[in-house]
């Protein structure tokens, strides 16, 4: 098992179930849990068509889920105005080339996550060697991609602003993935982090099952980038956000929150980075933004 931070019952983001199947844990925000991986959903309940976004579309399995979803929480065939993807990795991607075609929306991704999503490139092979447990051990069976959104797949605004999403910006974060982003509100100091640091154990069978509320540095066996993955872990902390929602386990808040996200912070490599990795891989060079 994965050395952790922990988290208590405490530290649990408010949250109210409306009916719909999310969890709302702002007026306008909303996530969707899967078996290993959250959807996040923003817009105001019964916001109608186009007044809402779907940021990352979970595995593939989870295209049902989430039109059933969508329909009770902003009405009967209310589209999105735009899927937002904070990276490109299978669990988030799973089912979004499908989710486009149906309400016919584009999908905005960091330029750097490109190749991963118009067909050209595979993500480099997962490291099972990282320790922590059987997932690590599975993981070059998950799928690496490409995917190809043809002409659905948009670059996100260069001045950091997200469609459908005003108060938003989107913040290159990677280290997981080249062209990782979250996604912040200053208003409310809401957090939307994908795998840049996540609040359940990814490694082992046991972790993904239990969802303990603990805190993370991103998935090991698919992250091939640690320097930059540290850079992107401290300047989220920095922004001292009020309530997170990460790619993998529950949304979280306050100050307890905090603590431990400025922990993961100051003691990146002893809580995040594997203590042994079989491949040794160069970083991405990516541009500062």
């Amino acid at each position: 098992m994965t050395v952790q931070i922990r988290l208590s019952d405490i530290d649990h983001a408010r949250r109210e179930d409306r009916g719909d199947g999310a969890w709302s844990i702002a007026p306008d925000l909303g996530y969707l849990r899967f078996a290993i991986v959250n959807v996040v959903l923003f817009g105001a309940p019964g916001s109608g068509d186009r007044k809402w976004v779907l940021i990352d579309t979970g595995l593939p399995t989870s295209r049902s889920s989430i039109l059933a979803v969508a329909e009770k929480r902003f009405g009967t065939d209310a589209r999105p105005a735009a899927i937002i993807l904070t990276h490109g990795h299978f669990d988030h991607v799973g089912t979004v080339l499908d989710l486009a075609n149906t309400w016919d929306v584009p999908v905005f991704a960091h330029p750097l996550e490109r190749p991963y999503l118009d067909g050209t490139t595979s993500y480099p092979p997962p490291d099972p060697w990282v320790g922590g447990g059987l997932m690590a051990l599975l993981s070059p069976l998950f799928p690496r991609g490409p995917i190809d959104l043809g002409n659905r797949l948009e670059p996100l605004p260069s001045d950091g602003s997200i469609p459908g999403m005003p108060g938003w910006q989107w913040l290159h974060t990677p280290g997981h993935a080249p062209g990782h982003i979250s996604l912040w509100r200053e208003e409310d100091r809401s957090l939307i982090v994908g795998d840049a640091f996540i609040t359940t154990g990814q490694e082992s069978v046991y972790e993904v099952a239990a969802q303990e509320l603990e805190m993370h540095g991103p998935p090991r066996y698919f992250t091939p980038d640690w320097d930059a993955a540290e850079r992107s872990v401290k300047r989220l902390a920095a922004l001292k956000p009020q309530m997170i929602i990460s790619g993998h386990g529950a949304a979280a808040a306050g100050v307890g929150m905090r603590q431990a996200l400025d922990s993961l912070a100051d003691r990146f490599t002893e809580f995040a980075v594997p203590p042994k990795m079989k491949f040794v891989r160069e970083p991405a060079t990516v541009p500062n933004s």
